[in-house]
């Protein structure tokens, strides 16, 4: 089994910033991708970031020049920098990881519970 535990959120002004922690852990072989989505209450899962084992980053539109994904692969950690906070950004953020367990399966993807950011005006 492979776990992910998201923590740092939190209630922030707006403009301020907040760092997110992923950390996956349990029967793990290698990490690929790993990423944030958020979720708001009655919406569709929103894509924010994602960032390859080799560094690529990716962002959504939305956020980008304000979020700052990275990674400690030593870790198993993913980070989200959020600075510039706006309060349309309030929501559930969630990680993701592309998980082997086996050199002899292929990746799945897992998900964390979810950590609340409230960005108040």
């Amino acid at each position: 089994q492979v776990q992910l535990a998201e923590s740092g959120g939190g209630l922030v002004q707006a403009g301020g910033s907040l760092r997110l922690s992923c950390a996956a852990s349990g029967s793990i072989f290698s990490i690929g991708a790993m990423g944030w989505y958020r979720q708001a209450p009655g919406k569709q899962r929103e894509f924010v970031a994602t960032i390859t084992r080799g560094g690529m980053t990716n962002y959504a539109d939305s956020v980008k020049g304000r979020f700052t994904i990275s990674r400690d692969n030593a870790k198993n950690t993913v980070y989200l920098q959020m600075d510039s906070l706006k309060p349309e950004d309030t929501t559930v953020y969630c990680c993701y990881a592309a998980v082997r367990t086996s050199i002899l399966r292929p990746s799945s993807d897992y998900w964390g519970q979810g950590t609340q950011v409230t960005v108040s005006s």
